[in-house]
């Protein structure tokens, strides 16, 4: 009885060996088919890079403003009797914009110097009478007050009717009319806008960051996207004494010519702001750039080898330092070697060290000035 329980265990016993052999046998075989697969390549778009001088500049939007500009409204209340101007005209300083009607305050003006007649013939009168003696200075000098007197109400009512005489305060292009005849206006109602449209002002702001490069006079390029003929050419005129504790940049105004009058106040606009010399960059189309919150990176075509020896196209992962943007193309300040073939397009899909397929027959956008398509 001993001796076959024995044996049972010993039979149980190899085929137990036996079942953990093949089995070692098999998890080895697949050990190494998997050691050896390689993923199909990604299909990608390459392009070398190139190094570029690009001048130091600094980029923001900001907003056009007029150097002059107004809303041309009422000094004094009265009934719109002449409109002489036409809206969106350009005026000269001093045309006349609207008349009110000033009929009571010429018939006022009448009396004032009729009554300004009046007390100058009794001054001289008197003038006469004191110099014979005949008169007391007290009615001399009551005289002379009641003279002066009459001439600054003549002058006071000459005042009001010129007050409502609107004139244009500078030269500039009108905006829309906002009055009409016959329409009665309060003090301080608008009539129309008024903008001196050359020279105009351009104010955007920049870090704080960038306050010890700028400078007086340096030179600003203002575009405006979509409107053809917009770009011009200026110079900062001011740089603000105080920096903004909400967003901690600081303000800058530029002055600009306008002379075809592209740029109208409330505009926004592109300014770039030329810091200094050019530097050597690395540009690369932004869609090559990975952009993650542990640092940006773009993938390197590199020759590479298969656990089992065999060569293959593959890409390796770099983090870069990227530097401004223009156009469809961003500055790589380090990182990537010119003559070194980045991916532009697929890098999402991509890991360090997978195959890839190279396809440049259709390229991503590479311009450093894109225009939209249908301008």
């Amino acid at each position: 009885m001993k001796k076959r329980m024995v044996l049972v265990l010993v039979g149980l016993a190899v085929f137990i060996a036996a079942i953990a052999f093949v089995k070692t046998r098999q998890v080895k075989a697949a050990i190494a088919k998997n050691a050896s697969f390689q993923m199909p390549p990604e299909a990608v778009t390459t392009v070398h890079a190139s190094q570029e001088n690009w001048p130091a500049s600094v980029t923001a939007i900001g907003t056009v403003e007029a150097v002059h500009g107004v809303t041309v409204s009422a000094d004094l209340p009265g009934l719109v009797s002449r409109i002489e101007f036409d809206s969106g005209k350009k005026v000269r300083a001093g045309d006349v914009l609207v008349r009110l009607d000033t009929r009571q305050e010429q018939a006022q003006l009448q009396a004032a110097e009729a009554q300004r007649s009046l007390t100058r013939v009794n001054f001289e009168r008197m003038k006469g009478l004191r110099q014979k003696g005949i008169t007391s200075q007290a009615e001399y000098d009551k005289a002379a007050a009641e003279e002066k007197q009459a001439s600054a109400g003549t002058g006071e009512m000459q005042a009001a009717i010129g007050r409502k005489t609107i004139r244009a305060p500078f030269s500039g292009v009108l905006g829309i009319r906002q009055v009409n005849l016959g329409q009665y206006l309060k003090a301080g109602d608008p009539i129309v806008s008024l903008q001196s449209l050359d020279p105009v002002y351009v104010n955007f702001t920049v870090p704080q960051q960038q306050v010890a490069n700028l400078r007086q006079g340096a030179e600003v390029r203002v575009t405006a996207e979509g409107i053809e003929g917009a770009a011009a050419t200026g110079k900062i005129t001011a740089v603000n004494s105080i920096v903004d504790e909400a967003t901690r940049n600081i303000q800058v105004q530029a002055t600009l010519s306008n002379s075809a009058g592209k740029l109208r106040p409330g505009m926004f606009v592109e300014a770039e702001v030329v810091l200094g010399a050019a530097t050597p960059v690395v540009a690369l189309p932004t869609s090559a750039i990975a952009y993650a919150p542990y640092g940006n990176s773009v993938f390197i075509v590199t020759p590479m080898k298969s656990p089992d020896g065999k060569p293959y196209s593959g890409v390796r992962q770099q983090f870069v330092k990227l530097g401004v943007s223009r156009g469809d193309q961003v500055a790589v300040v380090s990182g990537v070697k010119a003559g070194e073939e980045v991916v532009t397009s697929g890098v999402f899909k991509l890991r360090n060290g997978g195959a890839v397929l190279v396809n440049n027959n259709v390229q991503p956008s590479n311009n450093p000035a894109p225009k939209p398509e249908d301008s």
